[in-house]
């Protein structure tokens, strides 16, 4: 997975063959297909490693009593922090047309539900909770997509600083002031006190994922 995450993201799609996958992993390519039909199966575990991290966490701060400010923003810079992180880049890949085929409807479908969840917590904040999306929630959406182009042009790091900064903006597009984005910044320390782990970190063996990390699903929409 985390050879195929790099090549995906350095060559394309298109043109990474799983004879490459498997040269760069330093396994047989019969050893891929044991364990995975095609490279399409290789991409579509890549993104359900990277979305599901964030909805599990969404589905805990939805239920969560308290500010729904202070959830919304921990789920924005939570969310954020997983696209800026992880070995490689692969956000930019998830607008490839091949991503919108049939192969990829399971992660399709587990993205329209954290879209769900960033919609309810939106209309929480902006006290219309019968809206099922209130139009507010695309600019928040798109606001934590962001860190991808802001990892493409400036790194891992400089992504991460932004992370805290897309989940004020996102209150700030709803109309809170700076002093209730801060108290929101303040409130989500509580609700979710360290950085969640990146998804697919070989380093930690208790984490999602194989290796692969990065952004995980396609433009706002």
């Amino acid at each position: 997975l985390a050879a195929a995450a790099a090549l995906f993201s350095s060559v394309g799609y298109t043109a990474t063959s799983t004879y490459a996958i498997a040269e760069r992993a330093g396994v047989k390519q019969a050893s891929i297909y044991h364990h995975f039909r095609g490279k399409d199966v290789l991409l579509r575990t890549l993104l359900l490693d990277t979305v599901r991290p964030s909805l599990d966490l969404a589905d805990e701060l939805l239920d969560a009593p308290g500010d729904p400010a202070a959830r919304l923003w921990a789920l924005c810079d939570a969310d954020a922090r997983w696209l800026a992180d992880g070995p490689v880049n692969i956000g930019g890949l998830m607008q490839l047309p091949e991503v919108e085929g049939e192969a990829f409807a399971e992660f399709h479908d587990e993205r329209a539900r954290l879209r769900a969840r960033y919609d309810a917590l939106v209309a929480a904040v902006l006290g219309r909770p019968d809206s099922t999306r209130p139009a507010e929630a695309t600019l928040v959406f798109g606001l934590v997509e962001t860190v991808i182009t802001a990892r493409r042009s400036g790194g891992a790091a400089a992504a991460q600083e932004v992370a805290p900064l897309v989940a004020d903006a996102a209150l700030r597009v709803l109309g809170l002031d700076a002093a209730a984005a801060r108290r929101a910044r303040s409130g989500a320390a509580d609700l979710v006190p360290e950085t969640p782990g990146v998804p697919g970190d070989p380093g930690d063996p208790d984490r999602s994922g194989d290796g692969a990390g990065g952004a995980r699903r396609a433009s706002a929409g």
